[in-house]
């Protein structure tokens, strides 16, 4: 059913007033919950206009508001995303199998923390091998910057990156560059301020998971909130031409209906993809180790096309820094890796120390492509959410920097980059919020700290989340990528953008062609890829290891040798060999 541009479902209030041009009109209810104007409303560009629910005055955000140029307390403004001439119509997508991830966050991206200025570095990603760029949430939130998990407004671009506008222009560049456009989006919570879906109708149930109230996905009325998350996802995929979408944290999404929000939103996006006649990929974070989510619907799994794999980076991340606190205790034995590379997960039906419980399901070596997990040697949640923002950067030497991207990008799944890390950025990226009501600056400083006691992290260390400072310290530095340690890093990941791009075995998604060794006394690990093998000590000692291969394709630094059979290796080096 076609409905007007400001028609809203809200079955819950009697009555139901448009505050339009400065205007109030009254409005009228169907049988189905939806409101439509009794009369002619004012048109025109760029109209402002709020809904006054019951009695109440003051008029409250659309909740499938466009725009919110005055923050999401404050009116909406219509926005035709179809008055956008864009430039891609040969645009073709781009696959995620062999493709290569960068996330970022626009506002800490570029000094200016804009969309256009963000397209000014698309040649740096190029440059490293980039197909893919994914987007921290964008969508309006309560202040001036926030990782964007916090978002209110579903349907409506940040105004301070550059608005709706500002987004195709991006997504527009990024397809002329020959990138496609990744848009992280959260459908299990809404922030904690600026949420007025309640007043208008059932869009939540009881019950919470982590970050807040469930989304009725199941109950009364829940086909129409289905429908609310269902046509955003369009939105991204249809109106502002983004590749795919990274599905925040699915795992907290409560849904005991007869079919999961998930298969039916993979039904919806394939077909799509159809008729759009280009790929559009789903990517679920999750935390349960269980390949359903991204198993073919006919083989009765949910039909997603991937999903993030943390135990890639628990185990590269204690197998470079020795850190073993929280949930990366049972990830000590080098082992871990091997397991992983291997077989997708490390937990796939094993006891967490962590959790203290058995966690995780096997991954089907058999039929699964290894493509289908996504994993980083960092990226927003690993970094971000440590007491102090801090990266593996602070921790670890030139050549263990390079190992960890010898391994992410070179091993068998699909490569993640956080910003920055390409060039071992020396800036933090922190937890920072612009929250207007002290009380939930404080409540989020407060729970931050109680968070972080798990893992063992010193409290005092933790910046307060609302100081502009955590804000600012977080920007990239653009002007360290060339020089120093930062050159050299920058060097590494172009020449692995180059080799992947030039070896077959290193985007092949077959698990079979995958075969590790870790040696827990030596520290020395290596992985099978095809012909192509990649070598890591991560030991204090020099090591050699007998090879077949005749090329060195790969070193991370000075000191490593291939001769006659016996490749040699300083200790913490990395290298890559083949026939």
């Amino acid at each position: 059913m076609t409905r007007g541009p400001f028609d809203v479902w809200a079955p819950l209030p009697e009555r139901l007033r448009l505050s339009v041009a400065g205007e109030t009109l009254e409005m009228t209810k169907g049988d189905d919950g939806w409101w439509a104007p009794a009369e002619p409303v004012p048109t025109g560009a760029d109209v402002d206009y709020g809904y006054l629910v019951g009695d109440d005055d003051t008029p409250r955000p659309d909740p499938r508001s466009r725009r919110q140029p005055a923050g999401v307390h404050e009116l909406s403004r219509t926005f035709d995303p179809a008055s956008y001439v864009w430039n891609d119509l040969t645009w073709t997508g781009r696959q995620l199998a062999g493709s290569v991830i960068y996330e970022l966050h626009v506002g800490t991206f570029t000094p200016e923390g804009t969309f256009d200025a963000a397209l000014e570095k698309l040649g740096h990603l190029r440059e490293i091998g980039v197909d893919l760029v994914e987007l921290m949430p964008v969508n309006a939130f309560n202040g001036t910057h926030n990782w964007g998990y916090d978002g209110v407004g579903w349907f409506a671009v940040h105004e301070q990156y550059g608005g709706p506008e500002g987004y195709q222009r991006f997504v527009d560049g990024c397809h002329a560059a020959g990138l496609g456009v990744i848009q992280d989006v959260v459908y299990n919570h809404l922030g904690p301020s600026g949420n007025y879906l309640p007043l208008f109708a059932p869009y939540l149930k009881s019950g919470a998971n982590t970050w807040g109230d469930f989304l009725n996905l199941d109950g009364p009325g829940s086909e129409e909130v289905r429908r609310y998350i269902l046509d955003n996802v369009r939105m991204w995929l249809s109106d502002y031409h983004v590749d795919g979408l990274r599905l925040d944290a699915v795992h907290a999404l409560n849904d005991a209906g007869h079919q999961h929000l998930l298969e039916e939103m993979a039904v919806m996006v394939d077909a799509l993809s159809a008729h759009q006649r280009r790929p559009l990929t789903l990517i679920a974070e999750s935390d349960l180790n269980d390949t359903r989510l991204v198993r073919p619907r006919e083989a009765g799994g949910y039909g997603l096309h991937a999903q993030w794999s943390d135990d890639f980076h628990h185990a590269v991340h204690v197998a470079l820094t020795g850190e073993t606190e929280g949930y990366y205790a049972d990830f000590a034995p080098l082992s871990a890796l091997a397991k992983v590379c291997e077989r997708g997960f490390f937990h796939d039906g094993t006891w967490s120390s962590f959790r203290g419980r058995t966690h995780g399901f096997p991954v089907d070596l058999r039929s699964m492509p290894a493509w289908r997990l996504v994993v980083c040697s960092q990226n927003h949640d690993q970094i971000g959410n440590r007491a102090r923002g801090d990266r593996i950067t602070e921790v670890l030497d030139d050549d263990q920097l390079a190992c960890a991207a010898l391994l992410t990008l070179c091993g068998p799944f699909t490569p993640m980059l956080f910003m920055g890390e390409e060039w071992a950025a020396s800036t933090p990226f922190q937890f920072f919020t612009s929250h207007p009501e002290p009380e939930l600056g404080t409540a989020t400083a407060e729970g931050r700290i109680a968070e972080f006691e798990r893992m063992g992290w010193d409290p005092a260390v933790v910046p307060d989340p609302q100081d502009p400072e955590t804000f600012h310290r977080s920007k990239l530095d653009w002007s360290e990528a060339t020089g120093g340690r930062h050159a050299r890093i920058l060097d590494v990941y172009r020449r692995l953008a180059a080799l992947r791009r030039e070896h077959e075995s290193l985007t092949d998604p077959s698990f079979a062609a995958v075969g590790c060794t870790a040696d827990e006394q030596t520290r020395v690990f290596t992985m099978r890829r095809d012909e192509l093998t990649v070598v890591v000590n991560f030991g204090e000692a020099a090591a050699t290891v007998e090879t077949a291969a005749a090329t060195l394709l790969f070193e991370t630094g000075a000191g490593v040798t291939l001769d006659a059979g016996r490749l040699s290796l300083p200790p913490h080096a990395g290298a890559l060999v083949g026939p």
